[in-house]
């Protein structure tokens, strides 16, 4: 039998979900038209490349706890699912004709790049929150993405063609803020369930790998014409360099000289994210190397020695690490943006960029997300909207059918006393 909890949540999220979907296509058959598009053969590809990312690279990088994978890749799709339809009327009331948001592939892009910002975040609370908690997160971090793109992009007139402050250091430090928020006591100690296996590992690398490979379109999806060829150019030697660098390092830093699994499905992926900002304006892949290098390094000591400290010290629970995969390097990848538009000013299109407004985006950036995500921690920590004790946190069965061969114990009741876990230890 199900337990009150589950009894609960049924109902919350199920009403939930089906209000927001129908609110959503009342205000797509108000705003939203198509619009005739003339870069539809151009741009398909990569919107598929983009595409592919949102629901199959970050979904399966998230299955590496051993009984959370339905819940990885499941609730990724639910969010990447609302959240492209949330993002596309978000981002498109800042750019109305005649009261109409008029779509077209590269606005299906920026939607898809919505989503990434919730799915970073994801990461953060990841097994921690329910799926209700989930879509309140979405509804107001892309509302606040879009808010603070539109700040960075429009106002600044910054470049960030990849997104490493927009998307990467925004989708972390929202994360990040919003998991200190909710911090549990109960979880000081690592949950039992709050691990890995040979499998799951296996099958988070198949995300890992998926966005190694798409990456290059990622930041190049938006560039103008004649930069998109530089921009796939230095993102691809970038990520060579930071997978380099990971490994060396991985063996480096580990007392008996192995791999660490852990480094190789993220920092590996540091150097896309870090070269992201100034990707169309480099002119040598050498600098893109050179980014990429020093985001790996980033990447990796950050997981070494900067995960345990947030945790001990700070009270931030992190559970994929993304302050070491998106938050560091999006850091890195603005500061490389006020460095290249220092040298060089102006992007393809023949916007000028100064160092000064690239500084204020990232700072911008940093600090709106620090407080939208503390905000909508507070939010999310509300007692009616419910969450799993931190007995039953990172299990898939409180909220999944599990195949009874995986069900090794029974689902607690929600009434468990949060404290009790984190009191047996002392």
């Amino acid at each position: 039998m199900p337990s009150a909890l589950d009894t609960n949540m049924r109902f919350k999220f199920s009403i939930l979900a089906l209000l927001l979907q129908v609110a959503i296509i009342v205000l797509f058959g108000i705003f939203v038209e198509y619009e005739t598009d003339n870069q539809f053969q151009t741009l398909h590809p990569l919107f598929q490349d983009v595409h592919v990312m949102i629901f199959v690279g970050f979904g399966f990088l998230m299955t590496f706890l051993k009984k959370y994978g339905f819940s990885s890749v499941g609730i990724n799709m639910l969010i990447a699912a609302f959240g492209l339809q949330w993002g596309t009327l978000m981002q498109g009331f800042w750019h109305m004709d005649a009261g109409k948001i008029f779509v077209h592939i590269e606005s299906m892009i920026n939607a898809d790049f919505s989503t990434a910002t919730a799915l970073i975040s994801f990461g953060a609370v990841l097994g921690k929150t329910s799926p209700v908690q989930m879509l309140i997160l979405t509804i107001l971090e892309i509302t606040i993405f879009a808010c603070n793109e539109h700040l960075v992009t429009k106002i600044f007139q910054a470049t960030d063609v990849g997104a490493s402050m927009t998307i990467h250091a925004f989708g972390a430090y929202f994360g990040l803020a919003a998991s200190l928020v909710l911090y549990r006591p109960g979880l000081k100690n690592k949950h039992e369930d709050e691990e890995s296996t040979y499998h799951s590992d296996l099958f988070a690398m198949i995300g890992t790998l998926f966005l190694w490979i798409f990456w290059p379109t990622f930041n190049s999806a938006i560039a103008a014409h004649d930069d998109r060829t530089k921009a796939i150019i230095n993102t691809y030697y970038s990520l060579a360099a930071s997978t380099v660098v990971t490994f060396a390092l991985s063996s480096l830093v580990d007392q008996r000289g192995k791999f660490s699994m852990v480094l190789v499905q993220n920092a590996t992926l540091a150097g896309g994210v870090a070269v992201g900002t100034c990707a169309d304006l480099l002119t040598h892949p050498f600098a893109a190397m050179c980014i990429g290098a020093i985001a790996g390094i980033i990447s990796v000591l950050g997981f070494h020695f900067l995960t345990p400290v947030l945790a001990s010290k700070l009270n931030i629970h992190d559970t994929c690490g993304v302050h070491n995969l998106h938050g560091l390097p999006g850091v890195l990848g603005g500061i490389a943006g006020i460095v290249v538009t220092a040298i060089q000013s102006k992007n393809g299109k023949g916007v000028p960029h100064t160092p000064g407004m690239q500084a204020a985006a990232l700072g911008s950036t940093i600090g709106i997300a620090l407080v939208g995500g503390a905000l909508t921690g507070a939010i999310l920590k509300l007692p009616f909207l419910g969450q799993a004790s931190d007995k039953n946190c990172f299990d898939d069965s409180i909220y999944w059918e599990v195949p009874e061969e995986e069900k090794l114990h029974a689902v607690h009741s929600n009434n468990y006393d949060e404290h009790s876990r984190f009191e047996a230890t002392m």
